[in-house]
């Protein structure tokens, strides 16, 4: 008789947990610089993704279209590739221990923390009329989304870094005075995610909040619209299509059309050596269309059965809130409030 051999047990996968708010229709630079590593990265983490409407009501929003953007927000996510049977993917207010677990930790966190967050000072600036208390105590929502999961690793760029920061220093002052409840999360820097810039202004990021709408491109604008906004793109007085400084316009264009065929720069300047502009953006206008049609019809199919949508959300759900409600009754336990 053969002895029976035990294999290894698999290592456990890192947790990562990120989210995006559902203000505004998700852009092409969503999908190039964030959404397509969420879909790759699904294959080697335990991924938790959310739709972050609860961050998204610090400025006051139309109800009605609120929950369209929220419900087209999810249906989205889907359709780029994040598949709900390999990750977690769940609209955050439909997980009410987020709410729970941020009170907690607002009351571990400290005012003057709070008070030197940047983006509140930006948002403050930006939105004088509504300087309510959810957005000067965001980041301690945004670290019990966090905490809640035991993440591991959180993707961030250089806008997150100061909140992911005082996320550390909540999940270490808590595990201080209370006991070890937290995973100390660590920032994750994924393979280089395309920097995409504004179409009518390439000194700055590609926004969905940008008032130019010729300035973005929205992951359900139809070919014609994307190509007629790649026509309008701004660029320099040259026509060698061609990688430099000083061509803001073209390098933005270049990087584009390099993430959507897999071609390098230097296989894209030989393409279109003594082609000129025209010809250039028109076929970076029909490569991102064509990148961009098995998502508007995925997109379609979701949006067109809202049962079965539902149900998927509902059961989304269910699964963050188990592992949400445990650290939430670990921390409730930790702090004395009786169950």
């Amino acid at each position: 008789m053969q002895p029976q051999i035990n294999e290894p047990a698999a290592p456990e996968r890192k947790r990562i947990f990120s989210a995006i708010q559902p203000s505004g229709m998700l852009t092409l630079g969503n999908y190039l610089g964030a959404l397509k590593n969420w879909k790759d990265m699904l294959d080697d983490y335990d991924c938790v993704y959310s739709v972050a409407d609860l961050h998204a009501i610090t400025v006051r929003q139309e109800p009605a279209k609120f929950r369209r953007q929220v419900l087209e927000t999810f249906a989205l996510l889907m359709a780029v590739g994040i598949d709900t049977e390999k990750g977690t993917l769940f609209i955050q207010s439909s997980v009410p221990e987020h709410a729970q677990l941020a009170w907690i930790l607002a009351c571990n966190t400290q005012f003057g923390e709070l008070a030197r967050m940047t983006q509140f000072k930006d948002k403050s600036a930006s939105h004088a009329d509504n300087i309510n208390a959810g957005l000067f105590t965001y980041p301690s929502l945004q670290a019990a989304d966090i905490l809640l999961y035991n993440a591991h690793l959180v993707p961030i760029g250089a806008d997150q870094k100061q909140h992911l920061e005082l996320s550390r220093t909540i999940a270490e002052r808590f595990n201080h005075f209370y006991g070890p409840v937290f995973t100390v999360p660590e920032p994750y820097i994924p393979k280089m995610g395309a920097k995409v810039m504004s179409l009518q202004d390439p000194a700055k990021k590609m926004s969905k909040s940008d008032a130019n709408q010729n300035a973005y491109i929205a992951l359900l604008d139809p070919p014609e619209v994307i190509v007629r906004k790649l026509k309008r793109a701004v660029t320099d007085s040259e026509t060698e299509v061609r990688c430099a400084e000083g061509k803001d316009g073209i390098n933005n264009l270049m990087t584009i059309y390099s993430c959507v065929t897999g071609k390098n720069l230097k296989e894209i300047e030989a393409e279109f050596d003594g082609r000129g502009y025209g010809e250039f953006k028109a076929a970076v206008g029909e490569a991102i269309a064509e990148e961009l049609r098995p998502v508007q019809r995925r997109f379609s199919e979701y949006m067109s059965d809202k049962g079965a949508l539902e149900k998927i959300y509902r059961e989304q759900a269910e699964k963050a809130r188990y592992t949400a409600s445990r650290t939430l009754a670990k921390a409730m336990k930790k702090v004395g409030f009786i169950r």
